[in-house]
């Protein structure tokens, strides 16, 4: 999935010029956390976050130096230069820049001109989707040797007994001549797949129980 796809397109924006108070009103209206600052070209010169508005804040106790403050303009505070994605980049490529630099929002460009905003809640939501995880189904694990073709041989065999795969997952074992495949499988009751898979000479991971080795 492409970050085209999730991505806010009615996204709020700002110019360097509107103030920390404007700016301030803005995040509370919409309940979002970013702004991107935009020029009159819609480049993207800046981003504000709730964050930066807070540590430019005074006490509360400071009322005219409260007030002097937020009617700074947003360019003493912004960030920059800003971290974006690409309309084209995968929404896992993006999760892995949200991830690297501890942020929580990514404005989207093409060729610095703002088209977008993606937040990691958006981000989190459509993994869940895309690993089926909101829909009633259950997680098989199964530990199979590092080479090809196992999961072509155990995609299969779910064909043969005409069982519906929901999401496949694939991560590294404890042991690195071998991998787990992680299958998310369109039954509430498992038992008989892993059974399947069993017999089949692989080794479920999980779940376990008792009575099934």
């Amino acid at each position: 999935m492409l970050v085209e796809e999730i991505m806010k397109t009615d996204m709020v924006k700002i110019n360097k010029d509107t103030t920390i108070q404007e700016a301030m009103d803005l995040l509370q209206k919409h309940r979002i956390r970013h702004i991107p600052v935009v020029d009159e070209d819609m480049l993207i010169v800046g981003i504000v976050s709730d964050r930066d508005i807070r540590d430019a804040s005074p006490s509360v106790f400071q009322l005219n130096a409260l007030k002097e403050e937020l009617n700074r303009p947003v360019s003493d505070i912004m960030k920059y230069p800003v971290i974006t994605a690409h309309p084209l980049d995968f929404v896992e490529e993006a999760a892995v820049v949200l991830f690297e630099n501890d942020i929580s929002a990514l404005p989207v460009a093409v060729d610095d001109k703002l088209v977008g905003m993606l937040t990691e809640t958006k981000v989190l939501h459509t993994i869940v989707k895309l690993t089926g995880a909101h829909q009633p189904s259950s997680q098989i694990e199964v530990v199979v040797p590092n080479i090809y073709g196992h999961l072509a041989d155990l995609s299969a065999l779910f064909k043969k007994h005409k069982i519906n795969i929901t999401s496949v997952l694939v991560y590294p074992s404890e042991d690195l001549t071998h991998k787990v495949l992680t299958f998310r499988v369109q039954t509430m009751d498992p038992r008989p797949t892993m059974r399947m898979i069993e017999e089949a000479g692989y080794h479920v991971k999980w779940p376990h129980f008792p009575g099934i080795e």
